[in-house]
């Protein structure tokens, strides 16, 4: 049983809050050092691709105002429902994390005997309560002024927009207390990939 241990893959959660920097960092650990990146965003947008019933079941509940004129899902107004109410969030991820998890699970299956070391690029790994399928946490982190700044930007958001979908998530300052490893993203890159390559040594 001891011998099992040793040949373990690393499997390392990644998450953060929204906009503070993660797909940042598996860019990196990508490009730098070839590790293979499961990612939770892409499955969660599998779940939702026509014509799943997953989908079905969201214009079934929301209605045309939440359907694009080619029958794919608007993303943004399907957003500014969820994140302006949590029982509708809840709702809305009853139906699509047990689909990410089972991709994950199948993912992890796979991979684990060719692979030593594995990223899970998962934001809502507490909330979807996927840590079980992961070693060790890494928390992205920045300071809450640098994390509404780059979603605004990034999404194209109003403040109240932005404000709302940060607080539709575990606060950061939770995340942060539960991680084996804490990333700080709110100098340069060139300190955020040092810090990643520490971390990645640190469990070799």
């Amino acid at each position: 049983m001891s011998h099992h241990k040793v040949t373990k893959p690393r499997i390392i959660g990644l998450t953060g809050g929204i906009a503070t920097g993660k797909s940042t960092v598996t860019t990196y650990l990508a490009q730098r050092y070839q590790l293979p990146i499961l990612d939770a965003d892409v499955y969660a947008r599998e779940a939702i691709a026509p014509p799943s019933a997953i989908l079905t079941q969201i214009f079934t509940r929301y209605g045309a105002g939440v359907q694009n004129a080619d029958g794919s899902l608007n993303r943004q107004a399907l957003g500014d429902i969820v994140f302006n109410d949590p029982d509708e969030k809840l709702w809305l991820e009853a139906q699509i994390h047990p689909y990410v998890r089972q991709r994950f699970r199948e993912a992890l299956a796979t991979i684990q005997e060719t692979q030593a070391t594995v990223i899970c690029a998962i934001p809502l790994l507490f909330e979807a309560q996927l840590t079980d399928f992961v070693t060790e946490i890494w928390v992205v982190a920045c300071t809450s002024e640098q994390q509404l700044a780059r979603l605004q930007q990034r999404n194209q958001l109003s403040i109240a927009q932005a404000q709302a979908r940060i607080a539709s998530q575990m606060p950061l300052a939770e995340k942060i207390q539960r991680a084996d490893v804490v990333l700080d993203n709110s100098l340069d890159l060139a300190t955020l990939h040092h810090q990643v390559d520490r971390a990645l040594k640190r469990g070799c």
